[in-house]
């Protein structure tokens, strides 16, 4: 571990030296070089992710698919939303907008004593060894994911912007950035708050996201993989997760009612790397098949979810702000 961190940091350093600190430099950024070499560090483990994609995991898919690819327009948007994520012009447009809100509230919460807490430090001599601290906040930092992600299906607000993302028809591995932009600053704010308040090291926070990256673009493939009765148990598979895209398995109950935004939501395989959470709060579903993926008012009413990316913003945004209102309001924005 030491080793990889030790490697990491030079390439950062070495990149951040050449390119981003004159860049900084040159756009009148000198005052926040501390937050411009982090954003260095987020920028190689995007073209790190990027790299896997394209060398390993693409190539799974084209071996082994799990259905044709009919509309490349559709995974085409998907690259652009991946595109933004790891090379970072998402993370710059928080640095811009809610980084100073996030600093101020961080500041709030250490004078009010929290954030002084170290979770690797509950056990010494076994917890603070660099692997034992690194699996500890995994496993952290995912049971957080399972229940962000339940909140994103149970809470019809939240829903109205995590429809995008289950709004892909056809499912690869770069549909796991399709989200929308509210979604993500959301999903973004409550996981630093969280490494905060548990004290991880930032490269330890950095790897946790990169591992959680590269196992969602993995589970999105179009690759018909499953990872047997035991291994399925173990860690979240393409098959165990494609279950949860499933039209009306993963997001809606059995029964939905006439006013689909106001159904009660069901839904299976919310877990994000450990479906161990699922098992325990009995929403895993095993079933060794391959579905069909999308919304079921989209497949059965022929709902318009976008087919672009600012059409898919915009119609989110729509779909978010009548899922705030009181319920007649709502159905007339339908």
């Amino acid at each position: 571990m030491d080793t990889l961190i030790d490697g990491f940091a030079n390439v950062q350093a070495a990149l951040y030296e050449n390119w981003l600190q004159p860049l900084a430099f040159a756009l009148g950024l000198g005052s926040r070089l501390e937050d411009v070499f982090n954003g260095t560090g987020w920028l190689l483990v995007g073209l790190i992710q990027l790299a896997v994609m394209l060398l390993v995991i693409e190539p799974l898919q084209r071996w082994r698919p799990v259905e044709p690819v009919v509309n490349p327009q559709a995974v085409r948007t998907d690259v652009i939303y991946t595109l933004i994520h790891r090379l970072g012009l998402f993370r710059i447009a928080l640095f811009f907008t809610i980084d100073p809100f996030m600093d101020d509230l961080m500041g709030h919460l250490r004078t009010a004593g929290m954030g002084t807490f170290h979770l690797e430090d509950i056990w010494p001599g076994v917890t603070d060894g660099a692997w034992a601290s690194f699996l500890m906040y995994l496993v952290v930092f995912d049971f957080v994911g399972y229940w962000l992600h339940r909140a994103q299906h149970q809470w019809h607000w939240w829903w109205a912007l995590h429809a995008v993302h289950h709004s892909q028809r056809h499912m690869t591995q770069w549909t796991d950035n399709r989200n929308h932009l509210l979604d993500d600053v959301m999903g973004a704010v409550i996981w630093v708050v969280v490494a905060q308040l548990i004290g991880i090291a930032p490269s330890q926070f950095v790897a946790v996201v990169a591992i959680t990256q590269l196992s969602e673009n993995f589970q999105h493939a179009n690759l018909a993989i499953s990872f047997g009765h035991w291994g399925e148990r173990l860690w979240v598979s393409p098959r165990f997760h494609r279950l949860h895209h499933g039209v009306g398995i993963g997001h809606e109950s059995p029964a939905p009612r006439t006013d689909v935004s106001r159904e009660v939501l069901g839904g299976h395989n919310f877990g994000v790397l450990l479906p161990w959470w699922d098992i325990c709060f009995g929403t895993a579903d095993f079933s060794q098949r391959f579905e069909a993926t999308g919304i079921r008012d989209q497949v059965e009413q022929g709902r318009d979810y976008g087919e672009g990316f600012l059409a898919q913003q915009k119609l989110g945004l729509k779909r978010f702000m009548a899922a705030l209102r009181p319920e007649s309001k709502a159905n007339s924005a339908r």
